[in-house]
């Protein structure tokens, strides 16, 4: 089976930020984004001569092949300009290109934002070593916040570099690998600096979309039911993690002491584990496993809202101007350049 998009939140954006920075850490920080960034820069053969190499295994080399006629498909039938992203490849010696640190209060679901010159405010932080992302995570967590960290395979710099694909991503079916290089191109069709469950919710959509187009043009036996089941368990463990996250919400507007909010908080996360143990049995699927197996606290609870919470609201725009994807780009445009508020009220209206 796929990966059912991102249960482990395998998808992330980084960048290099230009500008004037202060204070240790941010030295620290932007010094192994920047760092990290020029190492892939660097480590970059080109795909078309890898593919010329006669002891290239099979599979790979499959992959790889898939991934620039999904490229072609993006640009020609999806209407996204991949530029000179992903023409090239990197070999990585890690199993994640990125790990990202997610932070929320202990007593809110809204999480901790951090912002940068260029791609605005983001819901989380990267970094190119794991060991850098848990010291920065147990800081987070000794300041009191709830924290969760997730390893990322690809990422988008919006077209400020030509974004290689990397060995992490190889993993994937190909399906799932496909719908990965639609996902990362919709953020360089259309990026919203300072609006991360925008961002991600408009690329999730375009993501599926995209793969739904894709399999109407590469039909493949069996493939097109198996993504149909996938997707239903997909919207299951959606709707329980954001009505879980919602029970939460509700949870701390009540005028409670800190130990019994901790305790009903507590007691939610359990009923949140145990419900998914049902579903799970009734799957026959075990891919959240490890998703499950985190903390299932207010900042792991956030990265599903991220990912998912507009997603219907961009499949009835969609829907509104006909699938019409050049109307559609056109009016998701029209909704980025409109202020935050009245924004808002458009995304509810649709």
């Amino acid at each position: 089976m796929r990966s059912l998009r991102r249960p482990l939140l395998t998808l992330g954006f980084s960048f290099l930020v230009l500008g004037l920075i202060s204070g240790c850490e941010s030295v620290a920080y932007y010094g192994q984004a920047a760092q990290g960034q020029m190492s892939l820069l660097l480590g970059r053969e080109s795909i078309a001569e890898r593919l010329t190499q006669p002891t290239l295994p099979d599979a790979e080399r499959r992959k790889l092949q898939l991934v620039l006629d999904a490229r072609a498909f993006a640009e020609k039938t999806l209407l996204l300009d991949a530029g000179d992203s992903y023409l090239s490849y990197v070999e990585l010696d890690r199993n994640f290109v990125l790990w990202n640190v997610f932070a929320a209060p202990e007593f809110s679901t809204t999480p901790v934002s951090w912002c940068y010159p260029i791609a605005g405010c983001v819901a989380y932080r990267g970094y190119f070593a794991e060991a850098s992302a848990q010291r920065a995570a147990d800081r987070l967590v000794a300041e009191g916040f709830d924290v969760y960290s997730g390893g990322v395979d690809a990422y988008s710099t919006l077209g400020w570099f030509a974004d290689p694909l990397t060995s992490s991503v190889l993993r994937r079916s190909e399906q799932g690998l496909v719908a990965l290089l639609f996902h990362e191109l919709a953020h360089r069709r259309i990026y919203l600096p300072g609006d991360t469950t925008f961002n991600e919710s408009f690329a999730t959509f375009v993501e599926q979309e995209g793969l739904r187009r894709w399999l109407l043009a590469n039909p493949q036996q069996g493939v097109a039911q198996q993504i149909v089941d996938e997707d239903a368990i997909q919207a299951q463990f959606v709707a329980l993690v954001t009505g879980y996250r919602d029970r939460l919400t509700a949870l701390y507007a009540e005028p409670l002491e800190t130990s019994q909010m901790r305790e009903r908080k507590d007691a939610i996360r359990q009923e949140l584990r145990d419900e998914y143990a049902v579903l799970r049995e009734q799957w026959g699927y075990t891919g959240y496993d490890r998703w499950f197996a985190g903390p299932l606290n207010n900042a792991q609870l956030s990265t599903v809202a991220s990912y998912n919470d507009l997603v219907p609201t961009f499949a009835a725009l969609l829907e509104e101007v006909g699938g019409d994807l050049q109307r559609f780009y056109e009016r998701v445009t029209e909704l980025a350049a409109l202020p935050e508020q009245e924004r808002r009220q458009m995304l509810e209206r649709l």
